[in-house]
């Protein structure tokens, strides 16, 4: 995991020794916003109009921030309208890459080598990390947005005038709920598996999943009853958490020491982990071999070896 400084790459990992061995993310750095008709977004500036084929998406098949894009894409229909490419698993000292490997996309409008390549394309003189997912206009050849959340927004709703499928998953009426919701489960779950995965001490490691296992706890309760988080019908909260809960006994439990229990654990969680993976195109999206290989393989503080466990068996979790 490195990083560019004013356009040029340094292969770095994140600086836990300023924060007391806690880990702490970067804010997404492109805001701009893609609009039924192009007028500017909550942030940013305008001129991005949602238009079928305009549009490309970087993703990781492995990362759960990437992953929440291809859901909102294939739910709402917009393959054919914004095609994607997809990066290697493992990432070194190069970042994210197009090498060659199953699953993988290149890169077909600048032929880039590595994602950063991407970064310095919209803007030579970028500082900051390198992520997915990456949002692409092919006609201002610039960077739209980086930042995941706001993705799935545009994507939820933006498109719908050009033949998006229907489908509201965040909905007036609920949006504050779903508000609270997205924060207490960023902060705790999302977030909070890499703030206890990435930790360096021993202190900033139960700060972190401590709240995740209570936040776990939560949601099992708040699911009697419920087939979602906020009722009958399933919202972009629920697709938040997915893309972490599907990952959770495959990689987080042993690689980021997050097992206290695992989601095989919680017969509710189980049971919403499984209806949601039953909607159509979702199950699609999900790719275990990069989603292990990637952080098995790629953080090598972590895992010196490299070594990819052949478990869990998640046949009883996910039915695969």
């Amino acid at each position: 995991m490195g990083l560019l400084v004013d356009g040029e790459w340094r292969d770095q990992w994140y600086d836990t020794a300023k924060s007391g061995g806690r880990f702490q993310r970067q804010d997404s750095a492109f805001r701009n916003w893609v609009t039924a008709d192009g007028s500017p977004g909550p942030s940013g500036e305008g001129g991005f109009e949602a238009e079928p084929g305009r549009y490309h998406l970087y993703v990781s098949l492995a990362c759960p921030w990437a992953h929440r894009a291809l859901i909102f894409r294939a739910l709402k229909g917009l393959e054919a309208m914004i095609d994607v490419s997809v990066v290697h698993w493992l990432m070194l000292d190069q970042g994210w890459t197009f090498a060659e490997g199953p699953g993988v996309v290149p890169d077909p409008i600048g032929t880039s080598r590595y994602l950063h390549q991407v970064y310095t394309r919209a803007d030579p003189r970028y500082t900051g990390r390198v992520t997915v997912p990456v949002l692409w206009d092919k006609r201002q050849g610039t960077i739209v947005n980086n930042e995941s959340s706001e993705i799935i927004r545009m994507f939820n709703s933006a498109f719908d005038g050009v033949g998006a499928k229907p489908g509201d998953y965040y909905p007036q009426a609920l949006r504050g709920e779903i508000d609270q919701l997205n924060e207490r489960i960023y902060g705790t779950v999302n977030n909070g598996v890499y703030k206890a995965g990435f930790a360096t001490t021993q202190e900033a490691y139960e700060e972190a999943v401590g709240p995740l296992f209570e936040t776990l706890d939560w949601l099992e309760e708040r699911l009697d009853g419920r087939r979602f988080l906020t009722g009958d019908a399933v919202t972009e909260a629920d697709w938040r958490l997915f893309t972490t809960l599907i990952r959770f006994d495959a990689v987080y439990v042993g690689h980021f020491k997050c097992n206290i229990r695992r989601i095989a654990d919680y017969p509710r969680l189980s049971a919403y982990l499984r209806r949601l993976l039953a909607v159509e195109g979702v199950a699609e999206t999900i790719d275990f071999g990069h989603i292990k290989r990637h952080y098995y393989e790629s953080h090598r503080t972590i895992n010196p070896t490299g070594i990819v466990p052949v478990g869990p068996d998640l046949s009883a979790l996910v039915g695969v």
